[in-house]
């Protein structure tokens, strides 16, 4: 699959915006593959997540995302930046198996395994067992992230971290359990 045209063109410009607009700090860049499959998951505090991960790598990252980003007016754009859309009704295997496709090609993947922005006080949101999935099926490091902060304009408030990778070896369940729980102490680890 070829990478989406769009994505190049406006990765630059977001770099430059989320430099200038909310000044974030990026840690662990280093973690991130210059090439090779790779899944980016990580705790999703607002709908800003996104465009702070694809200004933290030159690759290009297929995001999983609400379905509804692909209907109407929005379709021609998101499709263009290759997002994969999820209907989050049911258990979405088309965008499994796509997002699985994509890691077979060598690309890298971005998804929230909360499945939702986390509004609440606790952590993190239950994870979605799809990413360890995917990561298993295709021998692909996920790579955790945190996003630390607000959104707030002209503040040096926000850092996003990028963990130590990881392939899944044990049965998903566990491997589960286990990347929440690196996601969740990460973040208390923060907040002290």
């Amino acid at each position: 699959m070829k990478e989406p045209i769009l994505y190049k063109i406006v990765r630059p410009i977001i770099r430059i915006g989320m430099r200038i607009l909310f000044r974030p700090t990026y840690i662990g860049l280093e973690n991130i593959p210059k090439e090779g499959r790779f899944v980016l998951g990580g705790n999703h505090t607002n709908n800003f997540d996104c465009l702070l991960l694809m200004s933290s790598t030159k690759r290009v990252i297929h995001f999983l995302a609400k379905d509804s980003l692909t209907k109407g007016f929005k379709k021609i754009i998101f499709n263009k930046l290759g997002i994969i859309p999820v209907n989050r009704s049911i258990h979405d295997k088309a965008a499994l198996n796509r997002a699985i496709r994509y890691l077979e090609e060598e690309k890298g993947i971005g998804i929230f395994p909360e499945g939702t922005i986390n509004r609440g006080e606790k952590p993190t949101l239950p994870f979605k067992i799809g990413c360890v999935k995917m990561a298993r099926e295709t021998e692909a490091p996920i790579i955790p992230f945190i996003i630390k902060g607000k959104y707030k304009i002209f503040h040096n408030c926000l850092t996003i971290k990028f963990l130590k990778p990881f392939k899944v070896k044990q049965d998903l369940t566990t491997e589960n359990v286990l990347f929440m729980q690196t996601i969740t102490e990460e973040l208390i680890e923060k907040r002290r």
